[in-house]
């Protein structure tokens, strides 16, 4: 495979400008692991190889489990992930998938039972932020290093 487009090159101001708000994801209060969680489920969804490389790798520097990150694909069906990862990970897919999902009240309310607006509306950014990311790395067929 080949990569179609450097878009960093051709257009390095639309990635100044995404690479400012991950800057702003990076800060936010929510767990670093969970943000891993949110990226790599969120890329195993959209089918980034150059994110799932990137964010598998991140997630063990952080102290991941190799155990969990195999069973993410599969979370629903496994007892690794606490009942707020859980929550996150179905609010991560119902947003990754809006087109189908709309993100369903009882998704919505169930994160919201665990977090509060500010710590939502940060994990909300983290979705947004990789589903982006995903979307231009898997359009111009960004190869994993």
């Amino acid at each position: 495979m080949k990569e179609r487009i450097r878009m960093e090159d051709v257009e390095p101001g639309a990635l100044q400008a995404m690479l400012a708000v991950e800057k702003y994801v990076d800060r936010t209060s929510i767990d670093k692991k969970l943000k891993e969680l949110i990226k790599i489920r969120a890329s195993q969804i959209n089918g980034c190889a150059f994110c799932l490389n990137m964010h598998t790798k991140e997630a063990r520097e952080l102290g991941e489990t190799e155990q969990r990150i195999y069973a993410l694909n599969a979370w629903r069906e496994t007892p690794y992930f606490t009942p707020e990862e859980r929550a996150v990970l179905a609010l991560t897919e119902a947003v990754t998938l809006v087109a189908e999902s709309h993100v369903p009240d009882d998704v919505y309310n169930d994160a919201a039972q665990y977090f509060d607006e500010k710590q939502l509306s940060e994990i909300i950014m983290q979705i947004v932020v990789i589903n982006s990311w995903n979307r231009l790395a898997v359009t111009a067929r960004k190869i994993p290093e």
